[in-house]
């Protein structure tokens, strides 16, 4: 019985990962190195944010519109977030 509550535990906090962090569960299984820039990538997360203002950095809000949904930082739908502000 302890078993079984163990494996359940560990099946709830996999779960509960998996779903805050949009999908980046399997990201953990990869065996290649990731490259520089997809290691830079692994510090941002999908959390809400859809506005240039709320971005620190054009990598963060690239990442942003490739990896979130609802994001408002490329009203000219060039793939290029934010021009004004990064000046891109």
């Amino acid at each position: 019985m302890k078993n079984l509550m163990l494996v359940a535990l560990v099946a709830f906090g996999v779960w509960g990962y998996y779903k805050n962090n949009e999908g980046a569960l399997p990201a953990l299984f990869q065996n290649s190195e990731p490259s520089l820039a997809t290691k830079n990538l692994q510090n941002y997360r999908c959390d809400g944010r859809q506005y240039c203002s709320q971005m620190s950095s054009y990598e963060e809000a690239k990442f942003f519109i490739e990896n979130c949904p609802n994001t408002k930082m490329d009203g000219d739908n060039d793939g290029i977030p934010c021009e004004r502000q990064f000046g891109r």
